[in-house]
């Protein structure tokens, strides 16, 4: 366990209208509603702290804005680790107040190990948001059609839902390209776009990633992604290998679609896809490596600014093979 630091520490716990923070070292927490007045009004004698905050939606972002604003160091943590914090130090009863508690008490053992959040920019900020706000449009004309499928008399209706949606899609991806612009993308976008099987929506998410963090490594920005494997095993116990699911799901949704059509674009992908089959994995497993393949390669185009060569692929598996048999 490492050593409780010196500086003030502070745990939030975040709900839609009200926020529980609390100080380590110190008994209870305090409520305030979730507003940038009452937000400030607290956090004006803690400048230069640090400060873990439960991720939730949405609401949790103003106070990560006005802690980063006033010189507070932000830790985010998720839910799950918290859950599993909480039954690592045997806390029977959970609740709001509790949470922060948990929350300050984990970043104060735990500070040296853990990565503090570096903001988005107001425009990558933007951009991601607005991927997100296509996705439920999108989500929800998949869920329409299956609603309104068979009901004759609906059927009208449902065209001019789907017309609007339509609309309402083109035109965040109208705004989606003039950002991308004004950001300089434009030949990152190229870049990405020329593996065959990579759309626009993929390009623009990949992109958003790698400009999110400083990745010095494809195996971070695979972390970053959630498609990272997780791995539990105890003696001669081996167990099953998950992925780790940090982070946004938007980023594993896109990428698992560009999986889906890389398999039929690439020829290489195509092999590699039915050679894991070969090997036994389900076709979800064998779509998964793939998606994790696709991140490494992004991150390396966008790392090393080179350009796509699908010649290269595969040349790192043959290597492995030759010094394999050699």
């Amino acid at each position: 366990m490492n050593s409780v630091p010196e500086r003030v520490i502070l745990g939030c716990d975040v709900s839609k209208d009200w926020l529980d923070l609390s100080v380590y070292g110190q008994d209870g927490a305090r409520r305030i509603d979730n507003t940038r007045t009452d937000i400030d009004a607290f956090l004006k004698s803690y400048r230069g702290a640090a400060i873990a905050v439960e991720t939730t939606n949405r609401f949790h972002e103003l106070i990560v804005a006005r802690a980063q604003r006033r010189g507070l160091t932000v830790f985010l943590i998720s839910g799950y680790e918290l859950k599993c914090y909480a039954e690592a130090v045997r806390k029977r009863m959970r609740n709001d107040p509790i949470d922060a508690e948990l929350l300050a008490r984990y970043l104060a053992h735990e500070i040296d190990e853990l990565v503090p959040y570096l903001p988005r920019s107001p425009q990558l900020q933007q951009l991601w948001q607005l991927l997100k706000r296509r996705a439920v449009l999108v989500a929800q004309n998949a869920q329409r059609e299956q609603s309104f499928r068979g009901i004759k008399e609906l059927q009208a209706i449902a065209r001019l839902l789907k017309r609007a949606h339509d609309a309402a899609i083109a035109r965040i991806e109208q705004l989606i390209r003039a950002l991308a612009t004004r950001l300089g993308w434009d030949n990152d976008l190229a870049r990405l776009r020329a593996i065959k099987g990579v759309g626009e929506l993929t390009a623009w998410a990949m992109l958003v990633a790698y400009r999110s963090g400083r990745f010095i490594h494809h195996d971070p920005f695979v972390a970053y992604l959630g498609l990272d494997v997780r791995a539990k095993d105890s003696g001669r116990f081996k167990g099953q290998r998950k992925l780790s699911k940090r982070g946004d799901g938007e980023y594993r949704r896109v990428l698992h679609c560009a999986a889906m059509a890389l398999i039929r674009h690439q020829p290489y992908f195509t092999a590699r896809y039915q050679a894991l089959l070969a090997r036994g994995l389900s076709t979800t497993a064998a779509l998964v490596v793939i998606a994790r393949q696709l991140a490494r390669l992004c991150f390396t185009l966008l790392h090393k600014q080179i350009d796509f060569d699908p010649a290269r692929l595969g040349r790192r598996d043959v290597a492995a093979v030759s010094a394999a048999r050699a």
